[in-house]
């Protein structure tokens, strides 16, 4: 079982009677990954960019001079998330390359970076592609409400929203598991090249909404009649790439066992290593060195996702894996 289907699991049992999915970030439970992550190994290296209208509902309407979005450059969203950003507009959508594909490894393979905050999310749906032709869409899923449209500064919150980019704010990235893409003959989920992310039209109306897997209009602030409307995109962040990074080694190499785990676990190695956990915003919360194929003790550790450092005592080579505790 993928580390997601495991997360989304433990957060629908949280409730007898109301699904739920992970929290804000700073919040315990949340799957946001700071932006400064170990587990990050690259980033987007090229990108095409089509603009959507500033009001879908009102193609006329104009800001800046335009009737759609203008703010920021394409280039803005490649490499590291360092505030800038390009906006995609109503329905406007971005398509992402690297530099090496992307593969479906353990836990989350890749991140998306908008700039917002918890008080106010921009939404996107996010797709894969192995050929830059064909896209799959991964399962996007809204719990908001549909009654009541969402008003132009008001915001829907991050445990209703799942495979939806932009639930966490600008310096976490919303984290992606390939292995939840349904299988297609047409997708290597091996060699993924291009990520296509595509601004959700916040209306509730059906002739402009953006709906989730499930049929279900996705309800966020709308009409935003600005220069700078829409997705915001800030970074594309690379966790399991199809080649190595300079600073890393095969992850096969070095195995954590149990994954997940609830006391214990043990780094499978054949020679010492330092080893650092940190939590999913970046802060250590235990640090040891180790001998070879040694326990690792984390019982004082909260449930919740977890990043494993650990350095080759030898070499000083650095590999980065997801944990999670139960």
């Amino acid at each position: 079982m993928k580390l997601s289907q495991i997360l989304t699991a433990i957060f629908i049992g949280l409730s007898a009677n109301a699904q739920t999915y992970p929290p804000a970030d700073g919040t315990a439970g949340t799957t946001a990954i700071h932006k400064d992550s170990p587990l990050y190994v690259a980033w987007a290296t090229g990108i095409t960019v089509e603009r959507g209208f500033i009001s879908i509902t009102n193609p006329n309407l104009t800001a800046s001079g335009s009737n759609k979005a203008t703010f920021g450059l394409p280039s803005d969203a490649i490499g590291y998330p360092d505030g800038n950003v390009v906006s995609l507009g109503d329905a406007g959508h971005a398509i992402l390359t690297f530099a090496s594909p992307i593969y479906d490894g353990e836990g989350f393979d890749f991140a998306v970076f908008e700039n917002g905050g918890i008080a106010f999310l921009e939404l996107a749906v996010v797709e894969a592609s192995s050929d830059g032709i064909h896209f799959f869409r991964f399962p996007a899923h809204s719990l908001t409400q549909t009654t009541t449209q969402i008003g132009t500064f008001e915001t829907p919150v991050a445990t209703n929203l799942n495979n939806i980019a932009g639930k966490y704010s600008g310096n976490f990235g919303t984290p992606f598991d390939i292995s939840e893409l349904e299988d297609n003959a047409l997708l290597d989920k091996t060699s993924i090249t291009h990520i296509k992310v595509i601004d959700v039209v916040g209306s509730i109306d059906p002739d402009y909404a953006t709906f989730d897997a499930f049929g279900n209009a996705i309800n966020e602030a709308h009409p935003t009649p600005f220069n700078s409307c829409g997705f915001d995109l800030q970074a594309v962040g690379v966790i399991n790439q199809a080649t190595l990074g300079r600073d890393d080694f095969p992850k096969n190499t070095i195995k954590i066992y149990p994954n997940p785990t609830k006391d214990f676990f043990t780094i499978k190695s054949d020679e010492p290593t330092k080893m650092t956990i940190y939590d999913i915003s970046g802060r250590i919360v235990l640090e040891q060195h180790a001998g070879p194929n040694q326990q690792v003790n984390v019982s004082s550790l909260t449930p919740g996702v977890y990043i494993v450092e650990v350095v080759l005592a030898a070499q000083g080579e650095k590999n980065a894996q997801q944990l999670i505790i139960n």
